[in-house]
């Protein structure tokens, strides 16, 4: 069931979102050649919890058998997708790597991603980033009540594809509140169903990702890695949103 949230609940969840946005904004500062991804981990981990928060990665099972998710953020570097696992290998020089954080406040969720640059990186992988950012953006604009998830998801998929890009299918955005993952489901992606209406209170977590090359991934032997087929580079942006009687409200921004 899609819930609807209350004044005093998306209250909660703007705490959630602020905590989420400090944790990258810190992550942000940190990321430089020679940091692991282990070690922006933990400073994220160290944020959320100063902040009375609790990270809403650490402990998740793994969907596909494998061990729980052992770590406060997912790190994925050039072609992995998402839910990459942090680990004691330092970032290099023109890396690219997309870090998703989430955060549990009072009970509700926080969830955002942004995909960074490390060092200096190819004009290539500048502008992968950027169109994904920038595809967020276009898919939010029809974020508004009264519109439906189909309308979202066309906006994203029609800018990604001009732009020479594909849409990572196989993985989705998602309702969110105190769960992190509730309906309805996001897809970047046109579909047959035009998704539910969107109405005043619901809150909604969506994330292009997005390949320089084709859009089939597969999962790593770790049952959580995903990773482009190809081995092509991939970016990942996220945001919570609230839909509201007028534009949509970024909670995590």
């Amino acid at each position: 069931m899609i819930t609807v949230k209350s004044e005093r609940e998306l209250d909660i969840m703007r705490r959630a979102g602020h905590i989420v946005k400090m944790a990258l904004d810190r992550i942000e500062e940190l990321i430089a050649p020679g940091i692991t991804t282990s070690e922006l981990s933990k400073e994220a981990e160290r944020v959320i919890i100063k902040a009375d928060a609790i990270p809403s990665f650490k402990g998740v099972p793994s969907p596909y058998g494998g061990v729980d998710f052992p770590a406060a953020i997912c790190a994925s570097v050039n072609h992995e997708v998402i839910h990459g696992i942090p680990n004691n290998v330092p970032l290099k020089e023109g890396d690219i790597v997309s870090i998703d954080v989430g955060a549990i406040f009072d009970g509700f969720h926080g969830d955002a991603a942004r995909t960074f640059e490390v060092g200096s990186v190819s004009p290539e992988a500048r502008r992968l980033i950027e169109v994904t950012r920038e595809s967020f953006y276009k898919g939010i604009e029809m974020a508004r009540e009264g519109m439906h998830i189909r309308d979202i998801s066309s906006a994203i998929q029609k800018y990604v594809e001009a732009n020479g890009y594909s849409i990572v299918r196989d993985f989705v955005g998602h309702g969110i509140g105190t769960q992190m993952h509730e309906p309805p489901q996001i897809p970047n992606f046109v579909t047959s169903k035009r998704g539910p209406m969107l109405r005043r209170g619901m809150t909604l977590a969506i994330e292009p990702m997005v390949n320089e090359g084709g859009p089939d991934v597969r999962i790593l032997a770790n049952k959580w890695t995903v990773v482009t087929s190809d081995g092509k580079l991939s970016a990942h942006y996220e945001n919570t949103i609230a839909i509201t009687g007028n534009e949509p409200e970024i909670l995590t921004r």
